[in-house]
């Protein structure tokens, strides 16, 4: 028998001896409600009664991770492939629950869920940068997320502002329509537009749009898609948490799309925004934030040209005009 058992015994014995509870109490030096607990444990179930007991809680109501909840961590990690911060903000958009990193991870360490992926060993060091204002670079890129489906991205280097929208072909003047789009939806001045060299950029007619709405044309390099790295970035996000969600071929497409991009700039926070959202950046930079009429300003279109969609080519006529 346990010693805490065996103590317990001698009180109830020489409480029943003694009939006064005050002299057990002096005695064993305890106080009245302690002897009265054990007292009615023994009653009740002898010397089982005097054993100690679990003290969690039977039952938790404000317990963060229910059972269901658990399920859908482990569904959304099985059918999508998603890391814990993916899976936190997809709880939050389609279920309405808000779990934190912390707790994801533990769900999934608790049911052994293996890492996505190793982590890469001696990776080459990357340098990021931010331009200082929203507007000042914008990266454009075309996705085809289906035949006949053709997704134009536009995304803002400072903010991650996002704008998308779907066309069934990739030509200049989806490229111009899309444009238009850009500049009436974002909430900021665009001062500059970068994309790859497509055909759909490099067309007369689009770079004309661009002078007419005083914006700078940069083109990035051939082979080079990580200089454009952050439309690249947010393309392979609509493609992991938007059309895995919904049917490409239903009829409310493009208004999901339209509402999954709301959601995007006002609602998922950025883990490369330290957690705020592309709104919150854009109304902290107000103050430094350039208007249209002062960009329209500074703009000089003599120093612009219609660029070839050859980089050789066009870097001749760089030089050429330089030295004109």
């Amino acid at each position: 028998m346990d010693s805490e058992i065996r103590k317990r015994l001698r009180w109830i014995q020489l409480y029943k001896e003694t009939g006064n509870a005050g002299t057990v109490c002096l005695r064993c030096g305890i106080s009245r409600p302690t002897l009265r607990k054990w007292l009615c444990r023994f009653e009740m179930n002898g010397i089982d009664g005097l054993k100690d007991e679990s003290r969690k809680p039977k039952s938790s109501p404000l317990k963060k991770v229910t059972t269901e909840k658990e399920n859908l961590i482990l569904e959304i990690r099985n059918e999508r492939r998603l890391g814990h911060r993916r899976i936190s903000t997809e709880l939050k958009r389609l279920h309405n629950i808000s779990l934190s990193l912390a707790t994801i991870h533990k769900v999934l360490k608790k049911n052994n869920v293996p890492y996505l992926q190793k982590r890469r060993k001696n990776r080459k060091k990357v340098n990021r940068y931010n331009r200082p204002v929203p507007g000042d670079r914008v990266q454009i890129d075309v996705c085809k997320i289906a035949p006949g489906f053709y997704q134009y991205t536009a995304v803002d280097d400072c903010s991650r502002y996002l704008v998308v929208a779907l066309f069934k072909r990739r030509t200049a003047t989806n490229s111009i329509r899309f444009l238009e789009q850009v500049v009436e939806e974002m909430p900021f001045a665009v001062q500059r537009i970068q994309t790859d060299r497509g055909s759909e950029f490099f067309a007369e007619k689009f770079q004309k749009c661009l002078m007419d709405f005083a914006i700078k044309f940069r083109p990035i390099k051939p082979a080079s898609p990580h200089l454009n790295g952050k439309v690249e970035r947010v393309q392979r996000t609509v493609l992991d948490e938007f059309y895995a969600t919904v049917d490409i071929k239903g009829p409310e497409l493009e208004a999901k799309l339209a509402e999954w991009q709301h959601y995007y700039n006002w609602h998922r926070s950025h883990s490369s925004l330290h957690g705020k959202t592309p709104i919150d950046i854009v109304c902290e930079l107000i103050p430094l934030t350039p208007y249209t009429d002062e960009i329209s300003e500074q703009y000089e279109i003599t120093n612009e040209r219609i660029q070839e969609q050859n980089y050789k080519h066009d870097l001749r006529l760089k030089k050429l005009k330089r030295s004109l």
